[in-house]
């Protein structure tokens, strides 16, 4: 008995629930219209802008960081050579007015495509760089999704 998953079965699965998370709900595991762009898409600047807390990171401060997390995972993926990161720069953004709040959703936006597309271009899974990358970018933009939403709740209270 063959206990391999095929290299085309996992890819369509993971690049499925990605598409899922960030952009299109087909209800796999989200409620319709609960993506995380269909749900930035919602927020203005001024919730963006608002502190979950007294030292919460503000909605803005997970998309900047969500992006952050994209580049370095997609650098894993693609086998470059590591460097020094500093994860506390990826929360700087807090507060935004309309305009930057606009930008930062398009740079979220531009870095899944590009993480996106490399996914899709991959012929071998081969282990943590790309399998656990993947699968760790799943997660986590999952639970970030999980944690605006839940801000959104505290903020419109």
């Amino acid at each position: 008995m063959d206990k391999t998953i095929p290299s085309d079965v996992f890819k369509k699965e993971l690049l499925d629930l990605l598409d899922e998370t960030f952009e299109k709900t087909q209800g796999i595991y989200l409620d319709r219209g609960n993506a995380l762009f269909d749900t930035l898409e919602s927020i203005t600047a001024a919730q963006a802008s608002q502190p979950i807390g007294t030292q919460g990171a503000t909605i803005a401060g997970h998309v900047e960081h969500m992006g952050f997390y994209l580049n370095v995972l997609t650098d894993c993926i693609l086998r470059k050579p590591e460097t020094k990161i500093h994860w506390e720069d990826s929360w700087q953004l807090r507060g935004v007015d309309e305009s930057e709040w606009g930008a930062a959703k398009q740079r979220l936006r531009i870095k899944y495509q590009e993480t996106r597309t490399v996914m899709a271009k991959l012929e071998e899974w081969k282990g943590e760089d790309d399998i656990g990358a993947s699968l760790a970018i799943l997660a986590h933009t999952a639970m970030h999704l999980g944690a605006i939403r839940q801000a959104l709740h505290a903020i419109d209270q």
